[in-house]
């Protein structure tokens, strides 16, 4: 989770460091934020991205901030499609 911690910094709403979750998958691990719920009466920022580390490199992605399983389909086309 440090080598996570060290790429993907992300802040949460108070400018602290956001909890970061892992989803490990046959080919690498998924890491995105989770960022609390805001304030009543405002929006979720927009965008965003997950990192993906592959399990046989190393090799950072990011992928867009989509649900999990869309945002490892998109990698696994990805990786496919880079050989």
């Amino acid at each position: 989770m440090a080598a996570a911690r060290a790429r993907f910094e992300v802040l949460d709403l108070e400018g602290n460091p956001a909890p970061l979750h892992v989803v490990e998958f046959d080919i690498g691990f998924l890491i995105h934020a989770v960022m609390p719920p805001p304030p009543p009466g405002t929006q979720a920022p927009l965008g965003g991205s997950h990192m993906v580390i592959s399990k046989s490199d190393g090799a950072v992605t990011y992928v867009p901030n989509f649900p999990p399983d869309s945002a490892i389909d998109l990698y696994r086309s990805l990786r496919r499609s880079n050989g």
